[in-house]
């Protein structure tokens, strides 16, 4: 290669001086005529031809000379070269190698930023859900500071550190420990009138608050809000309240507790009455409850008259049947004759007045004042057989009035509010209930009744058929 880089050097330089020559040679022939000036002009070309062709001999040792130190220069730039390929290939390697690293190193530094906003994120969360915990809490009353430690982690532009993780551990571990004591301490809290009391508080776990103060003992309501605790608005039973100061007084180890998260206190609160119950019931409640106290007067009246007819029976059909039995018929007659206008002395006075009469026509005068008795012993009785089935019919009429109601509401208002549709319900159930519950011990109370009628008149035909034997026996023996 670098010999015909030489070569070609050398042809750029011989080659003009041999076409100079050429030029030179032929004017010298061309023109012979000149004579001597050709001849000098011919030693002038041929001195100048010489002198050529030592310039180009020496341009040719020194185009020599330059091409073995261009060869060396060449030699050594072609081994720069190689090198500089050596170094750039051993670069590349190290750039790939570099790059791959790099590549690397920025996807395990996504990973790791991914991982710790994960982590910051979860702390996040934890923090809340605990803030939450501890806004709901009970013991937040006493501990309130909690909250304070919790709101730099709460912070979503901090990144939590590991003080950050303790305190979140802490204060789970100190919620666990407290939900499972049992505290009596001297607190403040709020009455029933808004005023703010101290009286002794005692805390059972996370479920249930309670307070004694000198007059009265309760369940207690803690306010998110506030962090403090409140009276509910009602007490609860005799019993409970009895329990619950036994307990603050170490007297028993039983004590009434809320295990579902305060939804039993709240039952005390909102628990209807009898009266809120009839307020709901709407207008067809007033007659089921006029037919029930109608029916309770009726039960009382019949109840107070058939004992006392029932003991007079017993009492002075058996006195009358022992005075016939020895023939004293006038002081039965006085016994018959001093109570008038009672079922008993009615038939002894009907039958006595026939003790004359065949045994025949004696059995039929009984039996005819003892029918003709039976209206007054059963008087009211059918109309308490009434209004125990009428009681029902109005239930039943409530229950349609307040469904209708109900869809009244569905189709002006829809069902997005089911507290809409609740007044109609609430009437339907209440008037139901309440015709159940007045029918049933109508019935109940007529039955009792009838069957006491029945028994009254059953121990007077008793009576009645002894008297007339009395009477005919006493017939017969003074025959």
């Amino acid at each position: 290669m670098i010999d015909s880089k030489q070569n070609k050097t050398n042809k750029q330089y011989i080659m003009p001086m041999k076409l100079c020559l050429a030029l030179i040679w032929i004017l010298f022939l061309a023109y012979p005529a000149y004579g001597e000036d050709m001849r000098a002009a011919s030693r002038k070309a041929k001195a100048d031809y010489e002198a050529a062709i030592a310039e180009a001999k020496n341009s040719k040792e020194r185009i020599f000379k330059d091409r073995i130190s261009l060869e060396k220069e060449i030699a050594r730039m072609e081994a720069d070269e190689k090198k500089l390929n050596s170094d750039i290939e051993v670069i590349q390697n190290e750039f790939k190698k570099l790059r791959e690293k790099q590549i690397k190193l920025s996807e395990q530094q996504s990973d790791d930023e991914m991982g710790m906003r994960e982590l910051a994120g979860t702390v996040l969360v934890v923090a809340r859900d605990l803030e939450t915990i501890f806004r709901q809490s009970q013991f937040t009353a006493r501990f309130s500071e909690r909250l304070d430690l919790l709101k730099p982690i709460l912070d979503k532009d901090r990144f939590p550190g590991i003080d950050d993780f303790r305190t979140i551990s802490d204060l789970f571990f100190q919620e666990m420990a407290l939900s499972g004591e049992v505290v009596l301490r001297k607190g403040h809290f709020v009455d029933h009138s808004g005023m703010k009391k101290t009286g002794d508080i005692l805390t059972i776990g996370k479920f249930t608050a309670a307070y004694k103060s000198d007059e009265e003992a309760g369940f207690l309501r803690y306010s998110e809000g506030s962090h403090q605790f409140f009276a509910l608005s009602a007490l609860p039973s005799w019993s409970i309240r009895r329990n619950l100061k036994k307990y603050m007084h170490g007297k028993t180890d039983d004590v009434s507790l809320d295990f579902s998260g305060g939804a039993a206190l709240r039952q005390i609160t909102r628990k209807l009455t009898l009266i809120d119950q009839i307020k709901n019931g709407g207008p067809i409640v007033w007659p089921i409850i006029g037919i029930g106290l109608f029916a309770f007067i009726i039960a009382i009246e019949r109840t107070i008259f058939l004992n006392r007819v029932h003991a007079n029976t017993d009492y002075v059909m058996g006195r009358v049947n022992e005075l016939a039995l020895y023939g004293k018929w006038q002081e039965c007659d006085k016994i018959a004759k001093d109570k008038k206008g009672q079922p008993v002395y009615n038939v002894l006075k009907a039958g006595l007045l026939a003790r004359a009469e065949e045994r025949e026509t004696l059995e039929s005068v009984l039996q005819e004042a003892i029918l003709k008795e039976l209206p007054r012993l059963e008087r009211f009785l059918p109309a308490l057989n009434i209004m125990g089935a009428i009681a029902p019919l109005l239930g039943l009429l409530g229950t349609v009035t307040g469904m209708i109601s109900t869809f009244h509401v569905i189709t002006l208002y829809g069902t997005g509010d089911p507290r809409m549709m609740s007044g109609g319900i609430s009437e339907a159930l209440v008037t139901t209930m309440l015709g159940l519950a007045v029918a049933i011990p109508i019935m109940l109370l007529h039955t009792f009744l009838n069957r006491h009628v029945e028994h009254i008149v059953g121990d007077m035909e008793e009576k009645a058929m002894a008297l007339t034997n009395i009477i005919h026996r006493e017939i017969t023996l003074i025959e």
